[in-house]
């Protein structure tokens, strides 16, 4: 038996929010039974829709104009499963106007430059100046349904530009900052954008990168871009098209800073994503008000506990990232404060996120396991010299964990107390699939459980269900926050996620369930390496690299072979100081090889000083 990492302290289980919804839906934890009667509780959020997610929308305090008359119909199908039917509701009464009202002068939002600037926000504040905005919005003629695109780097007025958005019933579509203009331009063409939020620049690593001058040649030639609105953040204004352009500070400055919410039905759209696929243009990924409410709002409800406490969220993201939209709306519409940063991890120096952690209070921290395997090689010293006693909760998401990273992260940051609340979802759920509850023991690197009311399964290439194997995540009932199809590209919706295992979606992850009933992701299943007719995934020989003394960070690709199909070569950083070898490089070929066998063996292992990241610091 695999032994948990971390246990609950059983003083605190019942005063978490999953503990009060077992109470309020009639299944309350059995002090004789506490881990039995909770996983059993999770199987019956899977087996039981049609009570699960009222008693959800009842806890979080959803706010509705007119009622839902049912809670889900699959008359059409699970593909086209319509949630909440004949509701009207939106983000922008639930997470502004509802705040705004109840919760006025507390905090609401911090966001931090790169400089160490911080500016902060009430939710009263923070209100004004999104219905100042959505005035501007609506006076530009920006109504239900058209798109607005949001190219800026994460700072507060990225909230506002959602949120505005949101409140005017448009559909926000947020884009990384980082993107070349022909990237950029590709987004705003498909979704037919009709204005862009931008800023005249960004910064990183204490540089400006030209933000306007990117936005310009991207909406060149974009025939459906009316207005650009500008964030001036420098003395020097940036080149202003007069018939297209304007600055944020003046246009808003004339309009009131009371608006009034769009009500929406449940299922009109709020939020736009795209996601690279493996093939062909990137995916257009379309969120529902509820949807988006539910699903994020539960997340950080009961598998984060935000809001049982004084509790300050902060989630190194990008607003491009779904982390962002996530973060957002999940902690407003949970009455919680958050953190935005413009920045990286280890700049000015590597004890950055430690030490904003600790001057800010936060009590909830999100990263990546790239970016605590970037942060791993300045050593603990860092970490060491900021106790950060305010943490309770750590998160995690975007890629599998190695068992190094994962044991520093555990030790040094949460110093062996705190649990790693490790989820695994993506863009076209903008929620979990796999969530971990913090009121159950933790196995290392695992994901631990379903997440609540998501009805999750391991199959093998015939459909089957089995446990033990590595096989297809997938799951087996429609949930409120899948993707309402692709934007422009419903046949591809319908190939991508609900072909190969007809009603059933096919997330595309290699997971597995143990004999004990712990969840693990081993990597994309479109990454899926076939060497000499066994299927291996990059994150199994990654981990494995990692699991060297000397290596940081490890990168693995397949490359053709005429014997074997595919061949191994990867890509490592060594921890500073390590010198580089052949006898160093024969050891992580021989540490793949005892890892996961002779047919694995790598080609060939590069030494490199560096490897490619997204602006959220994933590889």
């Amino acid at each position: 038996m695999t032994q948990p990492i971390w246990m609950p302290d059983p003083d605190m289980v019942e005063q978490t929010r999953i503990a009060k919804l077992m109470q309020s839906s009639g299944r309350p934890i059995d002090r004789q039974r506490v881990d039995s009667s909770i996983r059993e509780f999770v199987r019956w959020s899977q087996r039981d829709p049609h009570h699960f997610w009222p008693a959800v929308l009842e806890d979080l305090g959803v706010v509705w104009s007119r009622p839902y008359e049912q809670v889900v119909d699959v008359t059409n199908g699970p593909e086209r499963a319509d949630w909440f039917v004949g509701g009207e509701t939106s983000i922008g009464l639930n997470c502004i106007d509802v705040p705004a009202t109840q919760v006025p002068d507390q905090l609401a939002l911090i966001a931090e430059d790169e400089s160490g600037n911080a500016r902060r926000w009430t939710f009263l504040e923070a209100s004004q100046e999104i219905n100042r905005l959505a005035n501007l919005l609506r006076h530009l003629g920006i109504e239900r349904g058209d798109r607005v695109a949001c190219l800026m780097p994460m700072v507060g007025e990225v909230v506002f530009a959602m949120l505005a958005t949101m409140k005017v019933g448009a559909i926000f579509i947020p884009i990384f900052s980082g993107y070349a203009a022909p990237a950029v331009r590709e987004r705003l063409v498909d979704s037919g954008s009709r204005l862009l939020f931008t800023a005249d620049f960004g910064m990183r690593r204490g540089k400006q990168f030209p933000l306007k001058e990117q936005a310009d040649l991207a909406v060149d030639g974009v025939e459906t871009i009316e207005h650009m609105i500008v964030l001036q953040r420098a003395d020097t204004l940036a080149s202003m098209k007069s018939d297209r352009d304007l600055w944020w500070h003046e246009a808003v400055a004339s309009f009131d800073d009371d608006a009034v919410s769009e009500i929406m039905s449940a299922m009109d759209p709020a939020l736009m994503i795209y996601t690279s696929g493996t093939t062909g243009k990137p995916k257009g990924t379309v969120h529902t008000h509820a949807g988006c409410m539910v699903q994020m709002g539960k997340e950080l409800r009961y598998n984060f506990d935000v809001g049982a406490r004084d509790d300050l969220m902060w989630w190194f993201t990008d607003i491009g990232w779904m982390m962002g939209p996530w973060e957002i709306i999940g902690c407003w519409l949970n009455r919680v404060p958050f953190v935005v940063f413009e920045g990286t991890p280890d700049y000015p120096g590597p004890d950055r996120i430690w030490s904003m952690v600790e001057r800010y209070g936060i009590t909830h921290l999100g990263i990546s396991p790239t970016a605590i395997r970037l942060l791993m090689r300045s050593g603990s010293e860092p970490v060491d010299a900021h106790p950060m006693e305010t943490l309770r909760i750590l998160g995690s998401t975007g890629e599998p964990w190695d068992s190094e990273s994962y044991r520093w992260y555990f030790d040094k940051v949460g110093k062996g107390k705190l649990p790693i609340i490790n989820i695994s979802g993506g863009t076209d759920i903008v929620g979990c699939f796999l969530a971990p509850l913090p009121v159950l023991p933790l196995v290392e690197t695992s994901l631990q459980s379903p997440g609540l009311g998501m009805d999750i399964d391991v199959f093998d290439e015939d459909g089957n269900s089995i446990e033990g194997e590595v096989g297809y995540l997938v799951c087996k009932s429609p949930a409120p926050s899948m993707t309402r199809s692709l934007w422009n590209a419903d046949e591809r919706y319908l190939e991508t996620y609900w072909s190969k295992f007809p009603g059933v979606w096919n997330h595309g992850d290699w997971a597995l369930v143990d004999e004990e009933g712990q969840w693990f992701l081993l990597g994309r299943a479109d990454d899926t390496l076939n060497i000499a007719g066994r299927r291996v995934g990059p994150g199994e020989i990654e981990s494995a690299l990692i699991g060297h003394p000397a290596v940081s960070e490890a990168a693995a690709i397949g490359v053709p072979d005429d014997l074997k199909g595919t061949e191994l070569v990867c890509f490592v950083v060594l921890h500073p100081g390590t010198k580089e070898g052949d006898s160093l490089r024969l050891e992580l070929v021989d540490q793949v090889v005892v890892a996961l066998g002779k047919v694995d063996r790598p080609r060939a292992v590069y030494f490199v000083d560096d490897l490619p990241k997204t602006r959220s610091a994933k590889i």
